[in-house]
């Protein structure tokens, strides 16, 4: 049986090392999806501060665009 004292240091970081990647893995979509909810906000965050610059433009110009 191993135990905590029988460990090297570097057993140690090694297990805590794959513990961590193994539950990166588990994690995977979850950590996806808040770094593109992320990256969406700071698209958004641009984009309000560039419109700031910029002439106003009707709602009806906007919808016809869209």
């Amino acid at each position: 049986m191993i135990t905590l004292d029988s460990l090297t240091e570097n057993q140690l970081k090694q297990i805590v090392k794959t513990a961590i990647l193994e539950r990166f893995q588990e994690q995977r979509d979850t950590i996806f999806d808040l770094l593109a909810e992320t990256l969406e906000d700071l698209a958004m965050v641009r984009a309000i501060e560039e419109g700031k610059e910029t002439e106003p433009v009707s709602r009806d110009e906007i919808f016809k665009l869209l």
